[in-house]
């Protein structure tokens, strides 16, 4: 082997080094970055079922609410649609 061809492949060898060095650093990052990525989503998730833990109670107040006005509303037509049929009988 002559010391040109010794030179290239010692360069070769280490440019070899310096590249695999490099790629783990960047699969090292992806890796972390996807666990961060995980992290992330699953904060964003538990953070929406705690707040929905946190807020049922009042949903659910809100609801009863809601249903006693419907509740109210219903019976009001039912009286005015009585009044009326009362009115058409003193006719």
């Amino acid at each position: 082997m002559s010391p040109e061809e010794k030179a290239l492949l010692l360069k070769t060898a280490e440019l070899v080094k310096e590249n695999n060095s490099l790629l783990r650093k960047m699969r090292r990052g992806a890796r972390f970055r996807a666990v961060l990525h995980a992290l992330y989503w699953v904060v964003i998730i538990g953070l929406s079922f705690g707040a929905y833990y946190f807020l049922e109670p009042y949903i659910a107040q809100v609801e009863k609410i809601y249903s006693g006005i419907r509740g109210d509303i219903d019976n009001v037509r039912g009286t005015a649609d009585t009044i009326g049929d009362f009115g058409k009988l003193l006719q």
